[in-house]
This record gives C-alpha cells, structure tokens and sequence, in this order.
C-alpha cells in the first residue's frame, strides 16, 4: 500500500510558480512502487482565454520525455534477440550511410567529412553518435540555416539529412538520434513507431491517454504552449507540432498526461513491470541506470545557441548516461539520490525515477524557454526539494 504524505508544502510551489510568473501553469505528480503519494496542479490551460484549471489528467506535450518510451520499445526488441545494440545504424536503415560529419565551413559552405567509424544502435540509444540539436549547437543551426535543412519539429523526413557534429563515439552530443531510434524501431518491426509503442508499452500499461495525435476530445483538455510577451506575461501561442508529420518522432512526439507517464516511471521503478504487466525484464532496466557511455563525460554545462528556445543547461558535474537516462553519480542532498535516472522536455516538462528511495515523480508545464533559470528550472528543484521534505 502507497504511503501517505502531507503535500501541503508542495501544493504552495506549484501555487507560488504560477503566482510569481515563473510558469503559466503546472501539474504535479509523485509516486511509489504502490501508487500514487501526491498529485496537484495550479493555472489554467490557456493563460487569459481559459478558466480550465490544469491538473493531473491535462494533456500535456512531453516532447524529450518521449525519448525514454522509444528506447523502452527499442530495448524490447533487444530482449526478443530482434535488435542488435552493436550493429550499425544503417544494418538497419541504409540511408544512415549517407550521414556526414560537419568539421566546420569554408566561407559559408559546410565542409562534410566520412566518419571515422560507423555509428552504432547502441551510440543512438546513449547519444554517442555526435548527432545534435540546433539549439544547443551553433554549428548545426549555422548549417540548417545555410542548407535549409530542417529541424526535428516540423516533422519533415528532410530533417535525417542533418549531418553529425563529432565522429561517432568520440563524446557524448545531445540530439536527434532517439528520431534515428525510432526509424530503426520500425524497420525492425516492419510498422510504424505509434503501433509499436502501443502495443508493447502504452496498451499493456493501461496509459490511454498517451499518444502521438490526439483526438477532438483529448485536445480540448490539452494545454497551450506559451511564451513571454513583451511585458514579461505568459502568452499562448499556436500549436508548434506538426499534426500530419512525415514521421512519428521517437525523440519528442508523444503528447501525455502526468497520471498516465507515471505508470510508465512506475514501472521503470518495479523493475520493468505494473499490475501484472512486464514491459522489461528487470536486468534490461538494471542496465538502463548504468552508465552506458563509459569514459565518455555527460557535459556539466550544454551553453544555448537559441535562448528563445532554451536557456543553457546547467546540470553541473556528477552525471552521466544510461539508456535513455540522464543518472546522477552522487547524491543531492534534500533530493535525488545517487543512481536516479531522469530527463526532461524542450516545452518544460521533467520526470525523475528515484530507485533507491523509491519514489518517481514528474512536473509539467508546457512553455519556453525551456529551462529558464528562475522560471522552469527553479520550480523543478523546489518541488523535488519539497517531495523529499514529505517523504
């Protein structure tokens, strides 16, 4: 049976990041291996057109915390012996052959060099191939700005033309290889992305809110993306994911609710299984919060090259990589303990799955810039501090 907390301290940060203008709105969650420990919420979905108050069954777009879904699909697969993590990308989509390495620009023409080796299943999984993101790479945004080569977001298949920005397996770049993930997925399973994660993981979890397009229904009780106006408010603008994309994206797809990914954390937590449910075998998820990049460091800080789109990371050091997991290598204190796994979403969204003290927990908002420092980022840090206070 789930243990009973006393979440008034964290009802008040989530009432006070809405009231101070650090988010628009926000929910969020916190469980146990046995059930829920606190849900909350506070704000309404759209900021001055909607008096809809945001809770825990809102819909919300998870954006990066999709990516921990796809590799789970990716990992089934291994464990059915369909998928090997040591082959290369293109054993199983040929055209990742095509993918360069961007060295620099002579004026403003890329210079695309071969890799030095082939990129493997296994350096997607732990984005190790050296494929990145525009917004926290200024060489690739001066590329996709030069070639006019698309980012991820708009769903357009012209985006897989976005060359490496390091030689695989040379250090770890945050990117676009959990979208190649997903192409492998499919390739594997011979359908599409959507199906696959139905079946293996969101049906079996019973989580039938989670989804890649959401219905009439689910939209209307979805939040909006909002932005600071010119007077420092929140504004709401139109939806930014394209609803008709080339491809089902297994790096940000997913729209959610924080009721329904916390039967996925839950299950990571249990080992790989919820209600009878296995999704993964217990060794698989062992090796999920095991570092996976070796001496490869997580970098301690990622500087933006988009600040309308995001600020910098600052993780700091102590981190490094699993399968699909950020892991903490020491403990926080007041907080996390050594060994969590975690990430987060561009729209500023964050879950964490605690193994050691036992608790998971997720926070959502959806706004940008993704992890302002005394907007998003700093509400993150005060509801966990006042999670482990309740616990």
């Amino acid at each position: 049976m789930s243990r009973d907390i006393d979440g008034s301290r964290i009802d008040a940060v989530l009432a006070d990041a809405v009231e101070r203008g650090a988010v628009p709105h926000v929910a969020a969650i916190a469980a146990d291996r046995d059930g829920v420990l606190y849900e909350g919420g506070a704000g309404v979905r759209v900021a001055g057109e909607s008096d809809d108050p945001v809770t825990t069954s809102t819909q919300f777009r998870i954006m990066s915390m999709t990516k921990m879904v796809c590799t789970a699909a990716a990992l089934q697969q291994v464990e059915r012996g369909e998928l090997d993590l040591d082959a290369p990308v293109e054993q199983y989509r040929p055209e990742f052959a095509d993918v360069r390495v961007l060295e620099g620009f002579d004026g403003d023409t890329p210079r695309l060099v071969e890799p030095a080796r082939k990129a493997t299943v296994h350096q997607l999984v732990t984005h190790t191939t050296g494929l990145g993101y525009w917004f926290w790479n200024a060489e690739l945004l001066r590329y996709e700005t030069a070639t006019g080569v698309p980012n991820v977001v708009p769903g357009s298949a012209r985006a897989f033309e976005a060359p490496m920005v390091a030689h695989p397996g040379t250090r770890y770049v945050y990117g676009i290889n959990t979208d190649w993930l997903g192409r492998v997925v499919e390739a594997v399973a011979g359908t599409t992305l959507d199906e696959v994660i139905a079946t293996g993981i969101t049906g079996p979890l019973g989580m039938t809110d989670t989804m890649f397009r959401l219905d009439e229904e689910r939209k209307a009780h979805c939040v909006a993306i909002h932005t600071r106006g010119q007077d420092g408010g929140w504004t709401a603008v139109d939806e930014i994911l394209n609803q008709e994309p080339d491809w089902w994206a297994g790096g940000h797809g997913l729209y959610s609710t924080p009721r329904d990914y916390t039967r996925f954390a839950r299950a990571l937590l249990r080992g790989g299984e919820l209600d009878g449910e296995r999704i993964l075998s217990a060794e698989t998820v062992d090796r999920a919060f095991t570092n996976q990049i070796g001496d490869l460091d997580f970098p301690a800080e990622i500087l933006t090259a988009d600040p309308p789109i995001t600020d910098s990371l600052r993780a700091g050091p102590g981190h490094t990589w699993g399968y699909g997991l950020l892991l903490n290598t020491e403990d926080q204190p007041g907080r996390r303990r050594a060994g969590t796994g975690s990430w987060a979403g561009l729209f500023n969204t964050h879950f964490f799955v605690d193994r050691t003290t036992g608790v998971c927990a997720s926070i959502y908002t959806n706004s940008l810039p993704f992890i302002e420092q005394d907007g998003a980022w700093r509400v993150y840090g005060e509801f966990e501090e006042a999670l482990y206070a309740a616990l």
